[in-house]
């Protein structure tokens, strides 16, 4: 429930700082968009999988504390909200390590590091740092575990020792380009020329791991599919170019400060057009193993997957051509995709539930 209440005032944020009328609760916390939607929701609900998956009552502690930081950051406790996230993320890290530490294997390697990302973003944002430096590292923490989820699944192609060569020295790339774009703030011109070129070996990095995973990945053959194989493979696949498209831009852009040309675009290509796209590829297979109840598979499902990628293309497009007016509308339909989404999976959701109920009744 947290989560939810991160995912709409973050989301409702996000729309305020476009000069859309939102509820006061979201106006009021435009500055936190990011914050709200990355560790609010995405980290409570990824923490929540994950506690599930250790079976361990401390484990629990991560999801409630990066839920309750959500909570204390809309009520107005902006470094209460940061020290909480410091502490979820570090309970999700312990969690992650614990894993690994058990079972070493590149994805279990993978997960941790990301979840050292996210506690690397907080530590930097609870102690003063610019937001922006904290984005990128919260970024990595996103793509990390979708990039560990996708090899826990195995639904990979079994990469050759080469490949595997590969994808760890493009880890490597990714944390020396987030190191090294967090060597000063913003305005500090002496290590600014730093930062950019970290940021832009960070978003190289991002590129070559899109590539990297649309290569591996079995999604080129599961697309021929039918039903919910199908709805899974175009997810995948889709969000993987849009993490193309995000590390192409901010490598074009200039990277992820304030003021950036590309900043925007490559922002909402990685966290709603790669990220959100497989929350709506995994959603399926995630939510009834953490939350107890069945989501099958619905045509309809692709309406709130059209409406997202529609959208996002619209507000890239006015990024492209400086229009406010595309820019406003694109995320005005990101909301309207997020909402669609949570009503289908909703009416999934239920339409399982008394749809059995009915066919046992028959029998």
């Amino acid at each position: 429930m947290l989560a939810f209440v991160a995912l709409f005032a973050g989301t409702g944020a996000g729309l305020a700082r476009l000069g859309w009328r939102v509820p006061d609760i979201a106006a009021g916390s435009a500055g936190l968009h990011g914050p709200l939607m990355i560790c609010g929701f995405f980290g409570t609900v990824i923490a929540l999988e994950r506690a599930v998956a250790i079976g361990r009552r401390w484990a629990y502690a991560g999801p409630l504390a990066a839920g309750a930081g959500a909570v204390a950051a809309l009520a107005g406790s902006t470094a209460a909200g940061a020290w909480l996230f410091v502490a979820g993320s570090a309970v999700l890290l312990a969690g992650s390590v614990d894993i690994w530490r058990r079972q070493p294997a590149m994805f279990t390697f993978t997960l941790a590091l990301g979840a050292a990302c996210w506690t690397a973003g907080c530590l930097l944002w609870a102690n003063g740092a610019d937001l922006s430096r904290a984005v990128p590292w919260w970024l990595a923490f996103l793509v990390l575990t979708i990039a560990g989820e996708r090899l826990e699944l195995s639904r990979l192609l079994p990469p050759s020792p080469k490949a595997r060569r590969v994808f760890a020295g493009l880890l490597a790339v990714v944390v020396l380009g987030l190191a090294t774009g967090s060597v000063a703030p913003p305005g500090d011109a002496p290590l600014a020329a730093d930062r950019v070129f970290g940021d832009r070996l960070f978003a190289a990095g991002l590129l070559a791991i899109a590539g990297w995973l649309l290569k591996q990945d079995i999604a080129r053959r599961t697309v021929r599919g039918k039903g919910l194989t199908r709805y899974i493979a175009i997810c995948l696949l889709a969000g993987y170019g849009w993490l193309a498209v995000g590390g192409a831009v901010a490598l074009v852009g200039g990277g992820f400060d304030p003021g950036s040309p590309g900043r925007d675009a490559a922002l909402h290509a990685l966290a709603l057009g790669f990220v959100f796209s497989m929350v709506f590829g995994h959603a399926p297979i995630i939510f009834p193993a953490v939350l107890r109840v069945a989501v099958p598979y619905q045509a309809w499902f692709y309406l709130p997957l059209m409406l997202l990628h529609g959208s996002l293309a619209l507000r890239l497009a006015g990024d492209a051509a400086a229009s406010s007016e595309l820019v406003r509308a694109g995320a005005l339909i990101n909301g309207a995709a997020l909402l669609a989404f949570v009503m289908a999976t909703a009416a999934a959701v239920l339409r399982g539930r008394f749809g059995s109920a009915a066919e046992r009744s028959r029998r």
